[in-house]
């Protein structure tokens, strides 16, 4: 058995039955458990000729915020024991909503890495069976990849274009030519955006999930009145560091004495972070358009979600010439419509895999640059990105 997760180039499952697309459509069932969702969705992918629309008949997802708030972060143990508990009823709820059964489907797709491996082993092992149970070739998806092509679920996106992926664990740059080809750019050299998010509302007594907690927080607040650090300032990559930002903005948590306090502190924490996304993005931009006519920025991931952040990058993006897509903000967070889409497109590649392919706690998009340019020392997990 070869223990990796690549893909293979065979559009054929273990049970050996092609894709056969009707009418040149092709239906999947995606399969997401890589964090706290379990979440379960069929996509119906239409041929180019039509635009390559993707329609999402299901989307179902099943949050387990309520069993970890008392711990103020994800339990990795709990996350794993809830998708085992979860995955059947949250599949065959997306399969009765998209009004089909498992013989209307091409294909089952399941998120296979990066994430926290007890949670991504529970999806993927549930794809196999359903793979070896009816006959459907499998795709194993990079859960980064789902993001990529995530806002696709709202809007005709041709390849290609410039993407922002900007998440909880993950903040990179990237050119994305099409499936499975993608190029890093540049990367957080420490922490995520969304952990600075999350943390710092944590140290503000937020509770979790932090992001979506310091972000109405922030409404109330004024972050003139506090000065945070800028990372990086005097590089000329496309990098990002958001560990001195988090940091300073923990000092300063322990001073707030009123609710105002926190929230010009909040205010000031979601300026900074939106002010350093913008800037090292309007390096990307620059640098991409002088190698590209086709001018489209794409931000994705769950920090896509944010308003203020939205807001500052769309003008980021109008500043130098460039069409602005977020995904629905639905599609932001962890979805299974999004493996689904991207577990479609490669199944149109003929790019399967087969039942032994494994669970990856560490998946970058751009392996190659991740080995060779590591933005994270790799440890015993892989490179990171």
């Amino acid at each position: 058995m070869e223990m990796s997760a690549d893909y293979s180039s065979r559009a054929e499952a273990a049970t050996g039955r092609d894709a056969q697309p009707r009418n040149g459509v092709l239906t999947v069932l995606g399969l997401e458990t890589s964090c706290d969702e379990t979440a379960a969705s069929v996509v119906r992918l239409h041929p180019t000729a039509l635009g390559g629309r993707a329609e999402v008949l299901s989307s179902i997802v099943h949050s387990q915020i309520d069993d970890h708030a008392a711990y103020g972060g994800v339990v990795p143990e709990i996350a794993a024991r809830s998708h085992v508990e979860m995955i059947d009823g949250v599949a065959r709820r997306a399969m009765a909503e998209a009004g089909l059964d498992y013989a209307d489907l091409d294909g089952v797709a399941a998120t296979a890495g990066p994430g926290l491996v007890g949670g991504v082993m529970v999806g993927l092992s549930y794809g196999k069976a359903v793979s070896l149970a009816r006959g459907l070739p499998l795709v194993a998806v990079n859960h980064l990849e789902g993001h990529a092509v995530s806002a696709r679920l709202g809007a005709e996106v041709a390849y290609p274009f410039l993407l922002l992926l900007v998440s909880g664990g993950h903040c990179q740059l990237l050119e994305v030519r099409g499936i499975g080809d993608m190029s890093r750019i540049g990367a957080t050299i420490d922490d995520a955006a969304g952990e600075a998010f999350d943390k710092i509302a944590k140290a503000l007594g937020l509770g979790y999930p932090g992001g979506p907690a310091l972000e109405r927080l922030a409404a109330t607040g004024d972050g003139s009145k506090i000065d945070l650090p800028r990372a990086l300032l005097g590089r000329k990559d496309c990098d990002f560091s958001f560990s001195g930002l988090k940091t300073a903005a923990f000092r300063i948590a322990q001073t707030c004495e009123t609710e105002q306090d926190k929230a010009d502190l909040a205010d000031a924490v979601q300026n900074a972070i939106a002010r350093q996304l913008s800037d090292r993005s309007e390096r990307a931009l620059a640098a991409y358009a002088a190698e590209h006519p086709h001018r489209l920025f794409v931000v994705a991931g769950g920090v896509a979600a944010n308003k203020t952040i939205r807001a500052t990058l769309e003008a980021t993006a109008a500043r130098h010439g460039f069409e602005f897509l977020a995904p629905p903000m639905a599609y932001c967070t962890d979805n299974a419509a999004m493996i689904a889409l991207a577990g479609a497109e490669r199944l149109a590649l003929g790019l399967t895999n087969d039942v032994d392919v494994i669970a990856r706690p560490r998946w970058p998009l751009d392996e190659a640059r991740a080995l060779s340019d590591p933005s994270h020392k790799p440890g015993r997990k892989g490179a990171k990105a």
